[in-house]
């Protein structure tokens, strides 16, 4: 075996024994709260106290109705210090009704079709030699790769987010709980 698939494969041994620890658990906890198999993906962020601007920025958005309907979707969940991160002053411009549009395109960034669990998303990875190409619902494409036991999703303009909590599996979907915003160009 190439010793680039070797390392691919036991990483993604180790990453697909994680990720079933993490789903065999009853209730994975995100932001102090059990995220429940049973409720969408509203139900359950509304109750994360690290995805509070998230959600804001979701209903600022209109997109409410769309991340409770049946999907499935796969959404990278970028947390309250994500946001944070990026420069001063930017949530609160793209949280204006003028901005609708601009924060609707960024948030649907971060949302891919279908239920891409951590076992398919490491297919995936595997299957493109090392790298994923996801494209989302806002049309852009975002890249995955598994690095020191980690899966990082890039996006089109070369930032990298970490996936810090895997398969937070909802009634229509998955989250996946990421450290950055992710930018379309």
């Amino acid at each position: 075996m190439h010793p680039r698939l070797h390392r691919l494969a036991s990483l993604t041994l180790a990453i697909a024994l994680s990720a079933g620890a993490v789903t065999a658990m009853a209730d994975v906890m995100v932001g102090g709260a059990p995220m429940l198999p049973t409720k969408d993906i509203i139900d359950n962020a509304v109750n994360s106290k690290d995805h509070t601007t998230l959600v804001a920025a979701v209903k600022a958005a209109g997109l409410v109705d769309t991340l409770k309907g049946p999907g499935p979707f796969t959404v990278f969940a970028p947390t309250n210090a994500a946001f944070a991160a990026l420069p001063a002053g930017t949530v609160d411009a793209l949280l204006k009704p003028e901005n609708k549009a601009k924060l609707t395109t960024i948030l649907t960034y971060h949302v891919v079709p279908g239920k891409m669990d951590a076992p398919a998303l490491l297919k995936a990875i595997m299957d493109g030699m090392g790298t994923a190409t996801l494209k989302t619902v806002s049309g852009g494409t975002l890249t995955a790769k598994a690095s020191g036991g980690k899966v990082m999703v890039t996006d089109e303009n070369g930032g990298t987010a970490t996936v810090t909590i895997a398969d937070v599996i909802q009634s229509n979907g998955v989250i996946h709980v990421v450290d950055k915003v992710l930018l379309p160009k």
